[in-house]
């Protein structure tokens, strides 16, 4: 079984971590002990207080952000225009408001639980597999993440993990600019988002 991602991992800069990141197992364990399971395709780095894209900007602090101070790995979980919620993960160092967006997984186990997390109403034809976690809030609605998994500790948690993958080639990954971003001036250009490329 692969090794579980601990304090070494996650004191890294966010934009390394956000690479090493890529092709590595995200885990969702529910409380019924159903595993829900994807490979970690996109993510996207909030550098620090100097990132005029991070919740942290010029080192704001509040009991929203607060987990971005938290010692590395610790998850930080948001709530955003009234109704999605985003899951960031701390690093580098305690004190330091650096966090990893994981904005994308490609589910691989329990997939059906997170279909049916997906499906409030019934639908026509079911979501497809690579529609389920294709998106920050789509991801934490798939695999029941909300506000009090915020300050949860993944080296230890049982309810969320970080598990080592394959090494992913340079060739299969793509750098762009951040999502959503555009008030952030100059910051907002800059390639702190990391895309794994299909096979």
């Amino acid at each position: 079984m692969p090794d579980r991602f601990g304090d070494e991992q996650y004191t890294t800069p966010a934009d390394q971590l956000a690479r090493i990141l890529l092709g590595c197992t995200f885990v969702r364990t529910l409380l019924t002990g159903e595993r829900l399971a994807g490979i970690i395709t996109e993510t996207e780095a909030y550098l620090g207080p100097e990132d005029r894209a991070s919740h942290a900007f010029n080192n704001h602090r509040s009991d929203r952000n607060e987990s971005m101070y938290a010692k590395p790995g610790t998850a930080y979980v948001y709530f955003t225009y009234g109704m999605h919620h985003c899951f960031n993960i701390s690093c580098l160092r305690e004190g330091h408001p650096a966090a990893v967006l994981i904005r994308a997984i490609h589910p691989t186990e329990d997939i059906e639980v997170m279909r049916a997390h997906r499906t409030a109403k019934p639908r026509k034809t079911p979501l497809r597999d690579r529609d389920l976690c294709n998106g920050p809030a789509k991801l934490c609605q798939a695999l029941a993440i909300d506000r009090s998994h915020d300050g949860l500790d993944l080296t230890q948690s049982a309810k969320l993990a970080v598990f080592e993958g394959a090494r992913v080639p340079d060739a299969r990954i793509e750098r762009t600019p951040r999502i959503g971003v555009g008030y952030a001036g100059a910051w907002a250009a800059k390639p702190l988002r990391w895309v794994l490329k299909p096979d």
